[in-house]
C-alpha cells in the first residue's frame, strides 16, 4: 500500500481506515534469508492527516515460518502487535513531537508513503531471538551428533563448576610457585 501525502490530505475530516491482507512474502525472504515462509500478513488501521503530518496506527497480524533456534526444524510463528508511526514531510520542525513517546517519526521520500517497507520493518523487528519448536518447549531432549551435543546454559554452567574444582591429588602443585596468584 503506498499513499502521497496529497492524497492523504483528504482524510482530514475522516481517517482513512484499512484492512488488507498484504503480499510481502518475498520481500521479507529477500531481506531476511532465514525465512521459511510467510503464510500471512494482515493489517488493520487508520490513517489520519493533521497539521501536514500522517499519524498511521495499525494492528498487524502475521505467520511466519522460521527455523528453530536449537534444531533447527521449521517453526510457525506468530507475530502481532500494534504500531504507530508519524510521516512529517521533508523541512518539518520536529521539536514538536515528544521524544519521550514511543511513536516513529518518518521523512518519507518524494512524499511518498511506503506502508508495506514499513510493516516489513516493523515484522523483522518482532522476530524473536529464540524460537523453539512445541517439543523443544516440552523439554525434549537437545539435538546431538557423532562427537557433539547442545548443552542448555545450566548444563554449561554445571560443567564450567566441574572443571574449576581442583583434583585434590593436584592440589598440592598449587604451593609450588606462592609468588603466582591464581588468574582466574
Amino acid at each position: 500500500m503506498k499513499w502521497s501525502l496529497s492524497q492523504l490530505k483528504t482524510y482530514r475530516e475522516t481517517p482513512l481506515q484499512f484492512d488488507e491482507a498484504l503480499d510481502l512474502k518475498y520481500s521479507l525472504m529477500s531481506r531476511y534469508p532465514e525465512i521459511i515462509d510467510v503464510k500471512s500478513v494482515h493489517a488493520t488501521g487508520l490513517a489520519s492527516y493533521d497539521k501536514d503530518n500522517v499519524l498511521i496506527t495499525a494492528k498487524i497480524d502475521a505467520m511466519l515460518t522460521l527455523p528453530s533456534s536449537r534444531s533447527l526444524t521449521p517453526v510457525d510463528v506468530p507475530l502481532a502487535f500494534q504500531m504507530t508511526e508519524y510521516y512529517v514531510p521533508q523541512g518539518t520542525d520536529l521539536s514538536r513531537f515528544d521524544e519521550e513517546t514511543d511513536t516513529v517519526i518518518i521523512l518519507p521520500e518524494d512524499d511518498i508513503l511506503d506502508f508495506d517497507v514499513a510493516v516489513e520493518d516493523n515484522i523483522l523487528i518482532h522476530i524473536p531471538m529464540q524460537i523453539l519448536s512445541e517439543a523443544e518447549q516440552d523439554g525434549a531432549p537437545m539435538p546431538t551428533g557423532k562427537g557433539w551435543e547442545v548443552l542448555s546454559e545450566d548444563d554449561q554452567a554445571l560443567q564450567a563448576a566441574e572443571l574449576k574444582t581442583v583434583d585434590p591429588r593436584l592440589a598440592k602443585l598449587k604451593n609450588l610457585f606462592p609468588d603466582q596468584e591464581d588468574k582466574d
